[in-house]
């Protein structure tokens, strides 16, 4: 989305690569559900309601986040050797026209043994067209606030599924 704003976040969380890959691979959905506090699942989407406070004033918006893709590609360098990518689009749930639209890859990889970077990478789209442009420092902190409180939550939530070990 050449138009979009750039937006990027990324947390780690105690556990090995694999382990995570295995969690997002078997019900990223699932994850996202809970990490977004959502109330209903669809085929193939969930609606999740992404909260922000902004000097002091909590802002809520129900989204429809839709997995596109899910793909693990070589990275460069002998450090990381495996990256998984799940290809994630969000827009509101009711008059998506009048609320950005993210596209992003949420991208796991290793970083050690037993630790793993969890990090989205994406763009959104501002709203309403010139009216929207020019709204945009406001939506984009609404945007960033709202991205790095869902990478966070992500994280919180891979580490709360039961595992071996």
């Amino acid at each position: 989305m050449p138009d979009g704003r750039a937006i990027e976040s990324r947390a780690t969380i105690e556990l090995p690569y694999p382990r995570v890959r295995d969690v997002l691979r078997a019900d990223a959905l699932s994850i996202f559900h809970r990490a977004t506090k959502v109330a209903e699942e669809r085929s193939g989407e969930g609606v999740a309601a992404l909260s922000v406070n902004l000097a002091g004033i909590e802002m809520t918006r129900d989204i429809i986040v839709t997995v596109r893709g899910i793909r693990e590609d070589p990275a460069a360098g002998d450090e990381r050797p495996v990256v998984t990518s799940l290809d994630l689009e969000w827009k509101a749930a009711d008059s998506p026209g009048f609320f950005p639209t993210m596209k992003a890859e949420l991208r796991i990889s290793p970083e050690s043994s037993s630790r793993t970077e969890v990090m989205l990478v994406g763009t959104y789209k501002p709203p309403m067209g010139i009216l929207g442009s020019a709204i945009d420092a406001v939506v984009g902190r609404l945007a960033e606030a709202s991205v790095h409180g869902f990478v966070a939550a992500v994280v919180e939530q891979i580490g709360l599924e039961p595992h071996d070990g």
